[in-house]
C-alpha cells in the first residue's frame, strides 16, 4: 500500500475543503491516488471540485492593450514576489507596455517577446525587466500573454483591479455590449464559449460522479444515465459563456446566448488571465524564522 503522507492529506483537503480525517480515509481507500480520492469525496459528500484551482497564489498584475479601432489587442501577466511591488507605478507601467508590445509585434512565444524592443523604452523587454529587478529589488517575470487580431469583428478588454484581465472577440452589437461581455467573463469565469470547448475528460468526470452519487442514493439503475445527463447539462450551463445567466440580466434569467441573439451578435473567442492562477505561493512562517534565529544566537 502507498504511504499516505501529511502533505498528500493537506493537498487533498485544500482541493476539496473537507476534513483531514475524511481526506486521509479517501486516500487510503484509493491507495494514494489523489485524483481518485477527490472523486470519491465528491461522490460521498457532494464537495465541489478543486477549490484550489481558482485560488490566486502569486503576486503581480495583468496588463492590457487595445488598438483604437478595436481590431488588435493583448493581455499579459507579469509576476513579482510581493503585493507591495505589484502596486508600484513603474511595475504596472511595464506590464502595460509589454501588452502593447505584444499587440503591435505579435511574438511567437515568451522568449521571442523578451528579445523584442519594448514599444516605449530604450531596450528590449528583457533589458527593461532586468533594470526593474535592480530598481525594485524583486524577481520579476513575464509569465504569459494572448494576442487577438480580427478583421470582421471587434475586441473588448477589461481589467478588474489589475488582478483579472479579459479580452473578448465579438461581432455585432456596440462597444457597451463588448464591455458587458468582458465584465461578465471576469465575474463568472466561464471555461469556454460553448460546450465544444470544454475538456471531454471533465465532462466524463461529471457524468461518472453523477452516476455514482445517484447509485449511492439508491436510484434505480435504469434512471442513472438520465440523471447523469441532466447533471452534465447543468454543469455545461455553469461553465460555458453562452449557457451562463448574464450578470446584469434584469430578470435574473437571461443567458448570454439570449443576450447575444437579441443584439444580433456573437462571440468567437475570449481569454481570461487571473494573477497567480496555478502557481503555488510559498507561505512564510516568520514566527518560526525568528524563533530559529534566536535559538541559533543562543548557541553561538
Amino acid at each position: 500500500m502507498a504511504e499516505i503522507t501529511a502533505t498528500m492529506v493537506k493537498e487533498l483537503r485544500e482541493a476539496t475543503g473537507l476534513g483531514m480525517m475524511e481526506c486521509k480515509k479517501a486516500l487510503v481507500e484509493t491507495h494514494g491516488d489523489a485524483k481518485a480520492a477527490e472523486e470519491l469525496l465528491r461522490i460521498k459528500s457532494g464537495a465541489k471540485a478543486s477549490k484550489a484551482a481558482s485560488r490566486v497564489t502569486a503576486e503581480g498584475v495583468i496588463g492590457s492593450f487595445l488598438a483604437a479601432d478595436g481590431k488588435i489587442g493583448a493581455v499579459v501577466e507579469v509576476n513579482c514576489e510581493t503585493d507591495f511591488v505589484a502596486k508600484n507605478d513603474d511595475f504596472m507601467a511595464f506590464a502595460k507596455n509589454v501588452a502593447e508590445t505584444v499587440a503591435k509585434n505579435d511574438p511567437a512565444d515568451i522568449d521571442a517577446l523578451l528579445a523584442m524592443n519594448l514599444t516605449h523604452g530604450t531596450g528590449t523587454v528583457e533589458e527593461d525587466r532586468k533594470a526593474l529587478v535592480m530598481k525594485l529589488g524583486e524577481n520579476l517575470t513575464v509569465r504569459r500573454f494572448e494576442r487577438y487580431a480580427t478583421t470582421t469583428g471587434k475586441l473588448s478588454t477589461y481589467l478588474h483591479g489589475n488582478k483579472i484581465g479579459v479580452m473578448v472577440n465579438y461581432s455585432g452589437g456596440d462597444d457597451t455590449l463588448g464591455k458587458d461581455l468582458a465584465m461578465h467573463i471576469a465575474a463568472s469565469k466561464p471555461k469556454s464559449v460553448d460546450a465544444s470547448g470544454v475538456n471531454p475528460e471533465e465532462i466524463a468526470t461529471e457524468r461518472r460522479i453523477a452516476i455514482e452519487k445517484a447509485r449511492e442514493a439508491g436510484k434505480p439503475e435504469a434512471m442513472l444515465e438520465k440523471i447523469a445527463e441532466g447533471t452534465v447539462q447543468k454543469f455545461l450551463r455553469e461553465v460555458t459563456l453562452l449557457g451562463q445567466v448574464f450578470v446584469k440580466a434584469e430578470d435574473g434569467k437571461q443567458t448570454i446566448e439570449q443576450l447575444l441573439k437579441s443584439k444580433g451578435a456573437s462571440v468567437s473567442a475570449f481569454q481570461m488571465f487571473i494573477v497567480g492562477e496555478g502557481i503555488e505561493k510559498k507561505v512564510e512562517d516568520y514566527a518560526a524564522e525568528v524563533a530559529a534565529a534566536a535559538a541559533a544566537a543562543k548557541k553561538a
